[in-house]
């Protein structure tokens, strides 16, 4: 398949890097071979693979010959080092079987989102080196509060939450992700158990932001569920090259913000796009990535890349014109 993409269901995860960057790492971008159904993988390694910031993490850490090869932080150092060189010929197969030895099988077929957190929650529990396992953690962790005000006695309750992608809705018809943002940290009104008047009451309930990450991903929710049977959203769903999240979340931003952690005028480069092609009951994962401060596109699809355009990125939006 051509990096200008036929029109298809699509689904996307984003991923965007703050500006503050002050290192660079000049990278060739090589496919891999796609074993049975390993596309999944294999486009979440070409997004990890141009997260320079997440490689040089792994690389302070220097493994006993204690560790077993079932340590997913080693396998996936050891896979994103082998990526660089073009001599190996099957640089992610240790990575693969690490996987499928946590019951992440390569002949099943995976939701990209779902094994994005697996791979980070079980790199921070298996990295023996806690500060290092912290530094991974704070890399994509966006921290929020869940606050619920109930509207019959004013009670408020506040719990620390956090997650290391925004899961967005989208709705029929035309979206952009700053609306989706948007909505995602909208107050709602719901009924909610109220631990002082001791029932469910009608209740506000929002999240709020308290700081965001080196690197922000954004995970386009198009999977609905109507009555048992699985749809795919096919709706329209713009994003931009540079993303504002100082703009798109100011009025979700908790009273206990950290002094410095969040600005209003937050900036994100989007450098990653990983897109499903299909239904939501068949299809196959690539990834378009733009590794760091190089201005030129690539298109992964397994075993093959090349060169693409900001207007193939483009494609992933679905829908109508």
């Amino acid at each position: 398949m051509g990096a200008s993409l036929t029109k298809m269901a699509q689904r996307s995860m984003n991923y965007f890097r703050s500006f503050s960057l002050d290192h660079y790492r000049a990278s060739d971008v090589r496919g891999l071979f796609n074993y049975s159904l390993s596309c999944c993988v294999n486009a979440l390694l070409q997004s990890f693979s141009a997260t320079t910031e997440l490689l040089d993490i792994l690389n302070k850490w220097h493994p006993s010959d204690e560790i077993t090869g079932n340590n997913i932080p080693m396998q996936l150092k050891n896979a994103l080092q082998a990526m660089m060189d073009s001599s190996n010929p099957y640089p992610h197969r240790y990575f693969l079987d690490c996987l499928d030895s946590h019951s992440i099988s390569r002949y099943t077929q995976q939701d990209a989102d779902e094994i994005f957190l697996i791979i980070l929650n079980l790199s921070q529990k298996q990295m023996p080196d806690q500060d290092l396992a912290k530094e991974i953690r704070s890399l994509y962790e966006v921290r929020m509060e869940t606050r619920v005000k109930c509207l019959e006695c004013t009670y408020i309750q506040q719990v620390p939450s956090y997650s290391f992608s925004l899961p967005l809705a989208i709705h029929e018809g035309g979206n952009n992700l700053e609306s989706c943002i948007q909505s995602f940290f909208q107050r709602q009104n719901l009924l909610h158990y109220c631990d002082r008047c001791g029932q469910k009451q009608l209740s506000t309930h929002e999240l709020r932001l308290v700081s965001l990450p080196r690197i922000l991903c954004v995970h386009l929710k198009r999977f609905r569920n109507d009555d048992g049977f699985t749809r795919k959203l096919h709706s329209r769903v713009t994003f931009p090259v540079t993303l504002n999240m100082g703009n798109c979340a100011a009025a979700g931003q908790s009273e206990n913000v950290a002094p410095g952690s969040l600005q209003a005028d937050e900036h994100y480069n989007l450098y990653a796009v990983i897109v499903h092609i299909g239904t939501a009951m068949f299809g196959h994962y690539t990834a378009y990535i733009r590794p760091t401060h190089e201005p030129t596109w690539y298109y992964a699809d397994d075993s093959t890349v090349q060169p693409a355009t900001w207007a193939d990125v483009q494609d992933t939006y679905e829908g109508p014109l």
